[in-house]
């Protein structure tokens, strides 16, 4: 027991590292919140676009959606940061994962928002434009509001899913949380500093989860 406690518990490490760990907690939560912010608004935005059916637009935002929901965002960050300065165009690490982990949030959500537009009958589209609603009206006032009753579960798991992948933002040299806690484990040879980054994930997507789950109770249909 005595070995355990100084391998993953170690207070002399913890606190030689806790400055460098808290540093990496602030980026991933400044990040995470940026991912979730964009790719929902991003995913959002195209479902509404998807929604005026014109065969072009529609046929890009599936194509994109397909595309993205494939890719590793590993491999969308490489490609943002090391192949992209080759055309030109060079982006810091934390613009890179930003970038990737929004698209792919985005790609996904946009197939959830939209699987939830179309569980709404069609009379309800018909009948609020009937009373004079603009197209925008009856999405925000009418069919948004019913559709998040069916997004919510997909999106909320979905979202954590993803924006947890800010731990692979290390590769591109963002300093985050996970990436500070292998680096000091490696400089320690000791494995509290991958607890503290447990710890801290722990801290931010938990609230996230049971916020979910509050909102699949509130909204749930009787």
């Amino acid at each position: 027991m005595d070995r355990i406690l100084a391998q993953f518990f170690n207070a002399e490490v913890a606190a030689q590292y806790l400055p460098s760990m808290a540093s990496g907690f602030a980026v991933t939560l400044g990040l995470a919140a940026l991912i979730v912010v964009t790719g929902l608004s991003g995913g959002l935005a195209l479902a509404v676009a998807r929604t005026f059916q014109l065969r072009a637009v529609t046929f890009a935002i599936v194509a994109y959606a397909d595309i993205l929901r494939c890719l590793p965002p590993l491999t969308l960050m490489f490609m943002f940061y090391f192949a992209f300065p080759l055309a030109g165009i060079s982006m810091s690490g934390m613009t890179a994962a930003w970038l990737a982990l929004s698209l792919v949030l985005a790609a996904f959500s946009e197939e959830i928002f939209w699987t939830a537009f179309l569980s709404i009958n069609k009379g309800q589209w018909e009948a609020a434009r009937s009373t004079g609603l603009s197209f925008g009206q009856t999405i925000s006032h009418v069919i948004l509001p019913q559709a998040m009753r069916v997004a919510i579960p997909s999106l909320t798991n979905r979202t954590i899913a993803i924006t947890k992948g800010v731990a692979l933002a290390s590769a591109v040299a963002v300093p985050e949380m996970l990436g500070e806690a292998i680096a000091a484990t490696s400089y320690s040879s000791n494995s509290t500093p991958l607890l503290m980054a447990a710890a801290g994930y722990m801290i931010i997507f938990l609230p996230l989860a049971i916020f979910s789950r509050r909102l699949e109770t509130r909204f749930r249909w009787n």
